[in-house]
Formats: structure tokens, sequence, C-alpha cells
């Protein structure tokens, strides 16, 4: 008897003699960037080091194209979003030490979104592994122990011909549900090091896949349809699965509700009779998911922002399907089904019987009602008004990147995505400086489409360099910048807590003149032009930016 895994590919004779005889002048390095193309890998993103440099040496004997940025967390963050747009795994080449852990925030943020990097970093030459402080630049006892706790998996080299196989290794781990980040690093000599082995031609880029248990979903399948009152929250594992059309199929087939998470934004139209939208921060919404006899959470652990800050407590069933295993049941006791979005959904969708419910859009038109009601005694028509304006000046396919800023916390809940991966934001790990890095990451994975970047001043000097990345690349990103002189969230929250606000306060640059000194064309608007002036820098090629002096406020808090 045969099995399929006893047949071997033989190679043909041209495969034999290239094999055999190998072009002269590779290294290590070449065998990296061999291994990621025979993945299927087209671009990288880094920045050189000394260590890493058999690396990018090899990048120019190859096709893959490199995109270089200026710090190394900011190369991170355009390799999240490169993940995110594409649903590939984003290359990130670092070298050691300082450079490798400048990227540990942006490799949290990929952590938290499930967004797919591989990271690959150098090391130190072999004979000075191990701890044993023998003085080498950027030497690190144990380099990969400060990436564990971070990243989804670590894979160690140490000869080169480990070098294919550790990155295949990772390569799947990162694409593997649930997406991450993983790191791999190499010494510097195993990179630089001539070698014999053969050119990468081949390689398994198939991640494995996380079907749920059937006798889960058997029970699921019975709650929801005998269910009185179903309701759904849709979190960021439904866009990372691309499941958004099977949540839609299956909220109208039950009738039952549905509301978005922040990382779940676009995973549910917007204007649908079900969408209670992204209003998961209001308590009339927590009410309303109180009150489910039977609430199904697809694709989010309900952490902090989707409990409504943890004051969210389920009367009903819950049924959870995640594909982060650590994440279920990790807050509230359910039916946990441990799979990917897109496969426990279409299983549901197999086995549960439709409901007629003629009253389930009426309680959804009432929540909303009893939101904008809240909103509207709270005198907060700038910030509205202002969401309003990036939505019209937005084409409606083009993706939004947004930095940890007021006017994105009211976009978590009040902004319509027009579709699932068309909003993201740094809310996974909550660090600054994500957004404009980040929409350089997908004007390079789609050049097709404007990109808008949405920071803080606060948020954009942590991201001013790369305004020159955007320039030598001709990255097709509009970056809104609003400018309140300082940290304005903390502002708000100190003010709230103490009565003042200490070191929040920022001296920050003339943002217009500063981009033009970059040649990235710069425009100072009010709210009044906010939409015009943005469309126009949108709808011209290349990059550019607009500055918006204004200080919001945030909605008042529900969960206090």
């Amino acid at each position: 008897m045969t099995h399929d895994h006893d047949l071997v590919l033989r190679p043909t004779a041209a495969q034999t003699e290239a094999a055999l005889n190998p072009p002269p002048g590779r290294s290590g390095g070449d065998l990296v960037v061999e291994t990621l193309a025979a993945l299927g890998a087209t671009t990288v993103f880094g920045l050189p080091g000394q260590h890493a440099l058999g690396m990018f040496d090899a990048l120019r004997r190859s096709d893959l194209r490199y995109i270089g940025l200026r710090v190394e967390n900011n190369a991170g963050f355009a390799a999240d979003a490169y993940g995110r747009i594409t649903g590939e795994a984003a290359p990130l080449l670092l070298s050691t030490g300082p450079g490798a852990l400048t990227s540990l925030a942006a490799l949290q943020e990929a952590a938290a979104a499930s967004a797919p990097v591989l990271a690959i970093s150098s090391q130190i030459p072999s004979a000075g592994l191990g701890g044993g402080r023998h003085g080498y630049l950027h030497e690190l006892p144990d380099q990969s122990a400060s990436f564990r706790g971070v990243v989804k998996s670590v894979h160690t080299v140490r000869a080169q011909s480990q070098i294919p196989s550790a990155i295949e290794a990772a390569w799947k781990s990162a694409l593997t549900a649930p997406h991450g980040p993983v790191w791999v690093e190499i010494p510097q000599d195993v990179l630089l090091s001539p070698t014999l082995i053969p050119v990468v031609t081949g390689g398994d880029a198939f991640p494995e896949e996380l079907p749920p248990r059937p006798e889960l979903t058997a029970v699921a399948a019975d709650l929801l349809s005998n269910a009185a009152r179903p309701a759904i929250i849709a979190g960021g594992g439904v866009v990372r699965a691309d499941a958004s059309r099977k949540l839609r199929q299956l909220a109208e087939t039950l009738q039952a509700p549905v509301v978005t998470t922040p990382g779940g934004k676009g995973a549910f139209p917007w204007t649908h009779p079900l969408s209670l939208q992204s209003w998961i921060e209001d308590r009339h919404t927590t009410d309303f998911l109180e009150d489910a006899d039977v609430l199904l959470v697809v694709g989010s652990g309900l952490g902090e922002l989707s409990s409504n800050y943890h004051t969210f407590k389920p009367r009903g069933r819950v049924v959870q399907i995640e594909a982060d295993l650590g994440k279920l049941e990790s807050n509230h006791p359910a039916l946990g089904i441990h799979a990917d979005a897109r496969l426990a959904l279409q299983a549901l969708l197999e086995t549960v019987s439709p409901r007629e419910d003629a009253e389930a859009a009426e309680r959804v038109r009432t929540v909303l009602a009893k939101v904008s009601d809240r909103l509207a005694a709270q005198e907060l028509t700038l910030e509205q008004e202002l969401l309003a304006s990036v939505r019209r000046a937005l084409p409606a396919d083009s993706p939004s990147f947004w930095d940890m800023t007021i006017l994105a916390y009211w976009a978590w809940s009040a902004f319509d995505a027009r579709g699932p991966n068309r909003m993201h934001s740094a809310q996974g790990a909550g660090g600054l400086g994500y957004g404009f890095p980040a929409a350089l990451g997908a004007a390079v994975a789609d050049p097709t489409r404007p990109v808008l970047a949405v920071s803080g001043d606060g948020g954009a000097l942590y991201s001013i360099a790369e305004l020159a990345t955007a320039r030598q690349y001709d990255l097709n990103v509009t970056w809104l910048i609003v400018d309140d002189g300082g940290y304005g969230i903390l502002r708000e929250y100190m003010t709230d807590a103490f009565g003042q606000a200490t070191a929040t306060e920022l001296s920050r640059p003339d943002y217009v003149a500063l981009a033009e000194s970059f040649g990235v064309p710069g425009v100072r608007t009010t709210p009044e032009h906010l939409a015009d002036d943005l469309s126009k820098a949108l709808g011209a090629p290349g990059p550019s930016v607009v500055v918006l002096p204004a200080v919001l406020r945030m909605f008042a808090p529900t969960h206090l």
C-alpha cells in the first residue's frame, strides 16, 4: 500500500544539475531571501545593521522588493499593515540587539491584532552565543528571550542547513490561525559565510487549518436555532478569517443583531437593519447584549474594550468561537469553540435552523436611537462633524490607519469602515506611532488606492522620520495630523481623575513646514474645510500631510 506521505517528488534533470552546481558568490543570506521567495514573498521591510549585512547584500541578488524605513519599530508597523491588507506573512529584516529590540512594540501590536509578521533578525557571531559576555557589539545574554513573551513562536538557526526549514516553519506559524508575528534569528557568521547549499526552489507555504469540533458546533447550532433573543459580537477574528459574508448570512438566517468590536470594524454592514454598528463602549448596547438569551461571540476574547471595560455581565448562554486557545472563556464562561472563524461560521450555517423575528430590526433601531440621544445631550457636534468629514473625503474602498488619538477613539465606535479590512488602529496593544508607518505598509501592499493615516500631534512625533520613506518610495498616503498641543486623551483622563493634567503638554513643530522640508506637500486646514482639503490630498498622487489644529473631547464613558 502506498500512502501520500510515502510519495517523494523526484527532481528533474535540470533541477539536479542546478543543485549540483549552485551559482558562486552566495552566502547564508542568500538562503534567507531564496526561502522567502520560494514561499511566495514578494516584498520585505526592514532596516540594515552590521550583523545583518549578509541578508541585505543577498537582496540585490534576488527579485524581492525592499522597503526600508527609518526606525525599526516603524518598519514593524509597516509590515503589520502589509500583512493585514494582503493576508500574507510580511517579512521584516532586522539587525541585532538595539535594532531588534526597537521593533518590540510593533510586534506586540501585531500579536494583539493577529497580524502575520515574519521577523528575521541577525545575531552576534556564533562564538559569542550562550550568554558568555564576550563583549560583542549589540550582545545580549539571550536575545530570543526578549521576544518569546511577545511573538507567537521563536525559531533559532545555528547552521546554514537549518535556514530554509526554520523560515518555512516560522512562515506557517505566522499564517496559522490565529495569525501573528514570529521570530527567527540567525548569527552573523552564518549569514556571511559562503554556501554550497543548492538554491532554495520550493517550500510548503500552506498553514494548518483550524476546523471546529463538530460536536460543539452541533450544540451551538441548537442553542442559536431555539433562542428567543440571539445576538452576535463580531471581533477581529472575523476580519482576519475573511468571514464577513458568512457572518452576514448567519445573522440574517437567525435574525440576530450584530455589534462589531473596534478590531472587527467592517465585519458587518454598518447600515444593515440588524447592525448595532460598533457602539460597544455604550451602556445601552451593553444592556442589550446582556439581555440576549444566546450570545454568539466570534473572533473576540471579550477583553477590556469589547466588554465595555469589563462591565458586561451576560445573563444568557455564551457561545465563543476563537482561534486563540488562551482567549477561550478567559473572561466569561461559554461554550468555547477553538476554531478559525470562517470554518466555524460555515459549520453553523450548515446546521442552524432559520428563525423568524419581526421585531429584531426595531430593537436595533431603539438601541441606536438611545445612543444618539445620549451623544446629543453632550454637545459633541465638532467631533461628530469631523468624523463625517473624514468619511466624505475618504474613498469607500480606501483603507485607513488610526493612531492612538481622540479622533481614533471616536472612530472605534462611530466610523463606518465601509467594509471589512478597511479600518485599522493600534487598539490591540495601544502604543503610539502606529498610524502613519502602517499606512505606508498598506500603500506598498496596494498602490492602486489612496491610504489615510490619522494621528494626533503626540503620535505624529513618533513617525516624522517616515516622511522620508513616503517621499523616497512615492507612497500614496495622506496623513491627517490633529494638532491639539499635547497628549490629548491623557490630558482628558488626568483632568477627570486628578483635576489637572501633568506631563501632557508638548512643544511641537510647524508640521506643514516640516512636511514640505521632506518634499511632501502640506496644508493647514479647519473643521469647516477638512472634507475638501482631505479630499484634494487623497486625490493627488504621492504622499501628503493635512494638519488640523483642534482640541477634541471624548464622549462620556458609561462604564464608571
